[in-house]
């Protein structure tokens, strides 16, 4: 062979070398977009970040659906719920396979609710239950049980007796219900007397602030035992009101969530409980099922929660919830340290730097 046709051959090789490399690169690049494309969708929509326990609940759910496989559109409300029907809107016209929704108010859902379901995109109420709906799924700590211990702490701090305020969260808010029923319910004798029962209109801090300033204003000089709130936050402002009157840590406070100020507040004494609910295992849990109903799995199995429910809103959904716990002063360290939920140096902060 001359060197010519040695050169024109080496010359066709390279070029069909090329040719296929290039060819493997496109049909590369073409199974990563595929790849991509196939991900489950989900858009996440909450109502506030105000709260610590929002974050925590936003952080879990999307780590968690990350290494799952599934991308994540996460949305904040920001107590408007206007906002959260056009957030809600632009999932569907974005074609999502999930919506989960911590609802702003869960009464002024259910046309966009139904819409989605239509479209044929799984719906997840998450944390409060939307009305008047089905939703494939609903997700939550059992809230009556909630209220229920927030009584019986108070039941035990006053065995005799006394006068207790009601600051409950917002009516939109069905959780918020769900709570003051239980501890109603569990308030069954006389001798323990609701003397003032507000809602707070928003769960945000200047309605918080102003809801606790009404409930003191209109008991006026009545003899206060007892103050049950509706979140930590409440608690917060109720435990400053009651400071301003130098009866912080004489009446009895209780509320939930286990905010890392309610924690600190608990071990110095101002306090005297609050109510802890899972919600990373909550969190994670909603991930995992609302992947497994994107792909049309069972979740009878999944997370260490109770059995699966029915539960009716206008509509049978599926419910699933936590069970939550009581913590105290004496409780601190086995339930909220050592679970790793807040450091304790953190938690005791202000006792140890007394």
């Amino acid at each position: 062979m001359n060197k010519k046709k040695r050169y024109i051959s080496i010359v066709v090789v390279l070029l069909l070398l090329t040719m296929s490399m290039s060819c493997a690169n496109t049909e590369s690049v073409k199974e990563e977009k595929k790849s991509e494309k196939e991900k489950a969708k989900i858009g996440i929509t909450f109502d506030t970040f105000v709260l610590d326990r929002w974050i925590r609940d936003r952080d879990v759910f999307l780590s968690t659906a990350q290494k799952l496989g599934a991308k994540v559109d996460v949305q904040n409300a920001n107590g408007d719920e206007d906002k959260q029907r056009e957030q809600i809107k632009k999932f569907i016209e974005e074609k999502m396979d999930a919506i989960v929704i911590v609802a702003v108010n869960c009464y002024q859902l259910s046309d966009v609710v139904r819409e989605a379901r239509n479209a044929g995109i799984v719906v997840v109420s998450y944390d409060r239950l939307i009305q008047s709906a089905k939703t494939d799924l609903y997700l939550t700590v059992d809230n009556e049980i909630v209220g229920q211990k927030m009584a019986e702490m108070i039941m035990d701090k006053l065995p005799d007796g006394g006068n207790i305020v009601m600051i409950c969260g917002p009516e939109m808010d069905t959780n918020s219900i769900d709570v003051a029923s239980g501890f109603e319910r569990k308030i069954t004798d006389d001798k323990w007397k609701i003397i003032y029962k507000n809602n707070v209109k928003a769960w945000t801090p200047e309605n918080g602030f102003l809801a606790v300033t009404e409930a003191f204003e209109s008991v006026g000089n009545t003899k206060i035992d007892a103050v049950m709130c509706g979140n930590d936050g409440l608690a917060g402002y109720a435990i400053r009101a009651l400071s301003e009157m130098q009866k912080a840590g004489e009446v009895i406070v209780v509320g939930q969530d286990a905010d890392l100020e309610a924690c600190q507040r608990v071990v110095e004494g101002t306090q005297s409980m609050t109510v802890y609910k899972p919600i990373e295992e909550l969190a994670k849990v909603a991930a995992e099922c609302t992947i497994k109903l994107i792909n049309k799995e069972d979740i009878g199995t999944i997370g260490d929660i109770s059995q699966m429910k029915t539960i009716e809103n206008g509509a049978a959904v599926e419910y699933r919830g936590l069970l939550p716990i009581a913590v105290t002063k004496e409780s601190m360290d086995e339930i909220i340290i050592d679970s790793g939920f807040h450091l304790r140096e953190e938690v005791y902060l202000n006792v140890e730097a007394q």
